[in-house]
This record gives structure tokens, C-alpha cells and sequence, in this order.
């Protein structure tokens, strides 16, 4: 016997995913769009291309859901929003660290709602996006590695017996005596990278905004990241480890923007929290309370930072509302 279901709304958590989803990937659609454009290297186009189509598809299966409920999708960003024809800002190399920060980011995105995602049609999409975005990381740590530009972490002795930790300043050593950890050097390095690629993609974006505003806070947000650059590679640096390489050799000198303000200001706030979790991510995962504190106050910045960008978006109207709960007190209040 058949069993009849009555239908199932969205959840917070699946409307908040599509609807995020949506603008992030109207997003990259412009972007990739661009760099197909004039990207030289066949194999890191078959890349570009492959993560293009990834955003499209995206994009439609999103606006079917939306529709199927009745619900206006969001704006995002449109062929207004990216100007084709203007000359590169990147190199290929560039694009190829772009994709895998951008591989990353949407694995750590879906890792973190997949377990809250009930609705079946919602959670196959998840699923696919996950699976996606695996092969994307996959493909461009394999054609890295061929072409001599992956950037790898560094390595540490293999252990040669079991030990356990002897006393408790272990975890609250604040004077740098202990040496890194692995999962702690992991953390370093990539904040590191990711905050290379932000001050890269800063001075390519400070070269070709419009509004002094906006050119003056990314500069600001350039100056943050190398900031915070220097207090990871401090760390490196003092346990005699490698720090990893500046993309910004891989910027053009070109004043022509293929972006608009609003979509270079949005592309910020995007990397602002994807930062903000990472941070988040360092702390919990870090033993030694020096590193704690400089996280803790790191990522302060970042969220005031964070803040004074939306008030920029805000006053331009280029921020979108996200879906809201019911304001009960403002209908009790009538």
C-alpha cells in the first residue's frame, strides 16, 4: 500500500542554502565567464570551463526548486555585473589557485549544512554540490602537481613510538617552547594561502573599482591581510618551517574592470567569513594558548572589518535581504 505525503516545506536551513547558494554562484558565473575568456592554458581552461558549468547547473537547479515553491529567487549577478571584453587581470597561474580556494570553500560550505538538510530533492543537490566540488579539488590538486605549481604544506618528522603528553602546559604553553603541531601548522599555512590569494585578488581589485569607497576599503582589507600574513608565518618562521608563496606576481597591470563594484564588494564579504570560519576552525584546533589569543583577535578584526563592507553594501543597495523568521513582536505590536 501506498503512502500519500503531504508536501514539505523548506527548512531555515535548506532555504538559507539555496538562497546563499544562488548569489554565490550567479557570482562565480560572471567570474569564470571572464577568466574563459582570456585564459591561454588548455588544460587550466578545461578547469575553468568545468567549474563554469558546475555554477550554471547550480543556478538552474536552485530557480527550479524556488519556483516549484513559490519562491522569487534572488537577484545575484548578471551579465551587468561583468564586463567581458576588458582586458586580463590575472594570469593563468592565478586562476588555478582561484579554483582551488574556491573548491575548498564550497566543501567546507556544504560539510557544514549537509547534516541539517532533511527535504530529498535539497539533499540530493547537496549531495551532487558536494561530489562536485570533491572532483573540482581533485582536478586541480592532479593538473598542480603536473605543472609544478601546487603549493603543498610543509612536512614533519614521522613518529617513531607512541607518546603521551607528560605535563599540562602542553595545551596552555603561551611562550613558544612547544614545537607546532601538525594539525596546527596545517591551520597556519592555510590561512596563510587564503590570505595571500585575498591581498592578490585586492590589488587586482583596487586597480579597477570605481568608487573611491570601495577602492579605499579593499586596500584597507589588503592591509589587514598582510597583517595577519606576517603573524601566521611568525610562527612558521620561528619553528624553522616554510612559508608558502604571494600570488601577487600573478596580477596584471590592467585599470580596465571586468567587474562591477557591487560584485568585487559581495566576492569580499564572501572571503571575509569564509575567513571567519577558518579562524574559528584554527581555534578550536589549536593547543597552545599564544596562537589562541592571536586567532581570537585576528578574527575580531575580521568582523569589524566584515561589518564596515556591508554598511558600504547597505548604503549602495547592493545588499540583498536573506530569508528572515517571523517577527512575532512585530505583530503582537500590530
Amino acid at each position: 500500500m501506498s503512502v500519500q505525503h503531504n508536501h514539505i516545506k523548506l527548512t531555515a536551513t535548506e532555504i538559507s542554502y539555496l538562497w546563499s547558494s544562488y548569489l554565490a554562484d550567479t557570482m562565480s558565473d560572471c567570474v569564470l565567464q571572464y577568466f574563459a575568456e582570456n585564459i591561454e592554458d588548455s588544460e587550466i581552461k578545461s578547469l575553468v570551463n568545468f567549474a563554469l558549468d558546475l555554477a550554471q547547473h547550480h543556478i538552474e537547479t536552485i530557480k527550479g526548486i524556488f519556483l516549484k515553491e513559490g519562491i522569487p529567487a534572488p537577484i545575484g549577478f548578471t551579465e551587468k555585473d561583468v564586463n567581458l571584453k576588458a582586458p586580463r587581470l590575472f594570469s593563468d597561474k592565478f586562476y588555478l589557485y582561484y579554483l582551488k580556494n574556491m573548491a575548498k570553500s564550497g566543501l567546507a560550505t556544504i560539510s557544514s549544512v549537509l547534516p541539517n538538510i532533511y527535504r530529498t530533492d535539497v539533499l540530493s543537490f547537496s549531495s551532487e554540490c558536494l561530489t562536485a566540488s570533491m572532483e573540482l579539488s581533485n582536478k586541480v590538486t592532479k593538473l598542480s602537481l603536473e605543472m609544478g605549481l601546487a603549493v603543498r604544506p610543509p612536512s614533519i618528522p614521522y613518529p617513531k613510538e607512541v607518546e603521551f603528553v607528560q605535563k599540562q602546559s602542553f595545551l596552555l604553553e603561551g611562550l613558544g617552547k612547544r614545537p607546532l603541531t601538525g594539525l596546527e601548522i596545517t591551520n597556519l599555512y592555510a590561512n596563510i594561502q587564503t590570505n595571500q590569494l585575498g591581498t592578490s585578488l585586492a590589488t587586482g581589485f583596487s586597480q579597477i573599482a570605481k568608487s573611491t569607497k570601495v577602492k579605499d576599503y579593499i586596500l584597507r582589507g589588503k592591509a589587514i591581510a598582510l597583517k595577519h600574513i606576517k603573524v601566521f608565518s611568525d610562527y612558521l618562521v620561528n619553528s624553522s618551517l616554510p612559508i608558502p608563496m604571494s600570488f601577487d606576481q600573478e596580477v596584471t597591470d590592467s585599470t580596465e574592470s571586468p567587474f562591477s563594484d557591487k560584485l568585487m564588494m559581495y566576492h569580499f564579504n564572501l572571503m571575509i567569513y569564509s575567513g571567519v570560519g577558518n579562524y574559528g576552525m584554527a581555534v578550536s584546533q589549536s593547543q597552545r594558548s599564544d596562537m589562541a589569543v592571536d586567532y581570537s583577535r585576528l578574527l575580531a578584526e575580521v568582523l569589524k572589518y566584515g561589518e564596515d563592507g556591508i554598511n558600504i553594501m547597505i548604503n549602495n543597495q547592493w545588499l540583498e535581504q536573506p530569508p528572515l523568521a517571523i517577527d512575532r513582536k512585530k505583530l503582537a505590536e500590530g
